[in-house]
């Protein structure tokens, strides 16, 4: 696990988080079979035939449409210049539900239909010809990234699968609950926290990640100094939300903000990791 204080060139890096995302990765609204839904999802895929190594990015709590925002388009097109397939399934819209930051759906709760999207949106780019099969990785961000660690668990594993995913990386996820059912990864997974979100607790992610050092050697923590939840978003000014479902101290008050040395650290990192 790495955790501690980042030393980096901060002018630099703070030039490199507030570039644009690079030119001429387009996206393009597709559907895909989830069970009986048809799931809605965007897909961002690298100029070329192919084949590509893909990846499966499961959105927070806010959701994905009507439009692709800015924090994710940011990420799609970044990680397709960089030669990734990247589809997002929309897990709210695809289903009539709106956000879930101050409402709660069981029907769309991490644990249960967001990763069924999340495994047939695997098993559809597993599928195409231009997809290499066996190099399909997972990101998540806060409610997404909570889906992806319990996704990557030894448990979820699924036999007579054609490939399993390859890597994954979580941001900002809310570790209680998998913290409590001493989790592990089965693949190598980073969680990428700033060491003052008030959203999602940084103790309770260390913790499940220090505990898990004895059941799985794959899992790694970036905790960040100064930056809140939402720090790798393109240009995010310090907001404050109420009413939330999920804030550290229950009030259901937190923040968020881009933190421009945390995000171009991510920039790297996180397609290095996602190419392991």
């Amino acid at each position: 696990m790495w955790k501690g204080t980042l030393r980096i060139a901060a002018l630099g890096l703070a030039l490199l988080a507030g570039a644009a995302a690079p030119a001429g990765p387009t996206f393009e609204s597709i559907e895909i079979p989830s069970g009986d839904l048809q799931l809605k999802a965007v897909l961002f895929r690298p100029a070329g035939p192919g084949p590509f190594p893909a990846v499966v990015a499961l959105h927070a709590c806010r959701g994905l449409s009507p439009s692709i925002g800015a924090h994710y388009r940011d990420w799609g097109q970044r990680l397709a210049s960089a030669g990734f397939a990247v589809l997002f399934p929309d897990s709210f819209a695809s289903r009539g539900f709106g956000q879930q930051c101050t409402h709660w759906n069981r029907a769309v709760a991490p644990l249960r239909a967001r990763v069924g999207d999340a495994d047939a949106a695997r098993r559809w780019l597993q599928a195409q010809d231009w997809v290499i099969a066996d190099r399909v990785a997972l990101v998540g961000w806060g409610h997404g990234a909570v889906t992806a660690l319990w996704i990557v668990r030894p448990q979820a594993g699924k036999r007579g699968e054609r490939a399993d995913f390859r890597s994954a990386a979580a941001f900002y996820p809310g570790c209680g609950l998998l913290g409590e059912r001493a989790w592990s990864a089965r693949v190598p997974t980073l969680i990428l926290m700033g060491a003052k979100d008030d959203v999602n607790s940084p103790k309770l992610c260390a913790e499940m990640v220090a505990g898990a050092r004895g059941r799985s050697a794959l899992a790694a923590l970036v905790l960040y100094p100064d930056a809140l939840h939402d720090f790798d978003h393109p240009n995010l000014p310090p907001r404050e939300f109420t009413g939330l479902i999920a804030s550290v101290d229950g009030s259901g008050r937190a923040h968020s903000a881009t933190n421009l040395i945390a995000r171009a650290d991510t920039l790297t990192r996180v397609p290095q990791w996602l190419a392991r």
